[in-house]
């Protein structure tokens, strides 16, 4: 339906009553995505709630605080039926396991500590599902993540959550420009958490209380070599713990066991000074550990790059911003310089420990709450 510039804008951005607005809202059963599709029905808009069946194995159907699975997926219908608009449920479960799970195996032993939930973002629900929602002649797709899509002089930008302690800006740097025009947040602009779960509590919501998820959807108890182990039996084959000069140290029962930056269990014993997983080598089985000073580093190599600044990510030689090189660390002052429009070598202003391959490396404004996009780390 075309647009009358004579209207105002609604909430969505569209010039047009909500009734005439359909919006799909992606949602995994949790109290956010829940949130968001009974706030949009309330306000009348034309809402219709998907959710993405992406695996279903053991103890994930029972488990509270995942996503897209057993309860998960009853708890998005009560939703649904409570507010009155129609919820479907899509299997994706082959597609997934395809484009995330396989991916996060192999990652791993590779000895890179690999990001599932970014990949699913962006080979899953910002890719099929967005499909999807067009096919439905949706205006546009609504989710529950907490992060800002603000208006720019180019077009529409990706911000920094409100809230800085539930901001989700690392797991979105992927999402392209034109994913960003068809997507809304409605929660980014809020203050807390405890503005969501009040919400929740206004509109009836059986999820008001739900714990958040913590763990990887498909790692039931936060266990990651069982699941690989399932995967890829071969990654339990035993193999040696070596220093830096490859003196074997001990043995393990598998590198899955391991991560960069490990200290605990690593059953090396009778040292003045404690050691660290510096290196995972998968073809060789060895685990590679050394002095705490081996894991600070300053130059991290970075590709697939996804650039949403205004200007073309190598029309010049540097960009001076301020990069997370970790979900959990807050953005640290660096020096961007382009290989080419895709890969980029990361010079941070002060060392980082534990720099991993495998992990996001993404891109801020050091002024604003502005996302510049981000790439992966990679072993150069």
């Amino acid at each position: 339906m075309p647009l009358d510039q004579d209207k105002p804008l609604n909430s969505l951005g569209f010039a047009k009553h909500p009734s005439e607005t359909r919006v799909v809202v992606a949602m995994s059963g949790g109290v956010d995505s829940s949130v968001v599709a009974a706030m949009l029905a309330e306000e009348g808009y034309d809402v219709v709630g998907v959710t993405l069946q992406l695996y279903d194995h053991g103890a994930a159907l029972a488990k509270q605080g995942a996503c897209c699975a057993g309860l998960d997926i009853h708890d998005a219908r009560r939703v649904a039926e409570t507010m009155g608009f129609p919820h479907y449920v899509l299997d994706y479960e082959n597609v997934f396991k395809d484009a995330v799970i396989d991916e996060f195996a192999d990652s791993y032993l590779g000895g890179a500590t690999p990001v599932p939930c970014i990949r699913c973002n962006e080979r899953v629900k910002f890719k099929d599902l967005l499909e999807t929602a067009k096919d439905l002649e949706a205006d546009c797709m609504a989710t529950g993540h907490y992060i800002q899509r603000l208006s720019g002089s180019e077009g529409p930008e990706l911000h920094s959550a409100a809230d800085a302690a539930r901001d989700q800006s690392y797991f979105l740097f992927s999402t392209t420009r034109e994913q960003l025009s068809y997507l809304r947040f409605p929660l980014g602009h809020l203050p807390t958490k405890d503005e969501t779960r009040a919400l929740a509590a206004k509109y009836g919501l059986s999820v008001a209380d739900k714990p958040d998820s913590q763990d990887i959807c498909f790692v039931p108890n936060g266990d990651y070599a069982s699941v690989i182990r399932k995967l890829r039996p071969e990654a339990a084959a035993p193999g040696d713990i070596v220093d830096t000069a490859g003196t074997v140290l001990a043995q393990h029962d598998g590198v899955i066991n391991y991560t960069i930056g490990q200290r605990r269990g690593l059953g090396i014993g009778g040292l003045s000074d404690p050691l660290y997983v510096v290196k995972l080598d998968a073809d060789s089985r060895q685990v590679v550990v050394g002095p705490k000073s081996m894991l600070a580093t300053r130059s991290v190599p970075v590709r697939e790059i996804n650039w949403l600044g205004d200007a073309p990510f190598d029309s010049q030689p540097e960009w001076h911003l301020a990069v997370k090189v970790r979900s959990t660390r807050p953005p640290t002052d660096a020096i961007l310089r382009p290989l080419s429009a895709t890969t980029a070598t990361v010079e941070l202003v002060a060392a980082e420990e534990g720099v991993s391959p495998g992990q996001a490396c993404v891109f801020y404004d050091r002024d604003s709450s502005r996302i510049f996009g981000g790439g992966w780390i990679h072993k150069g």
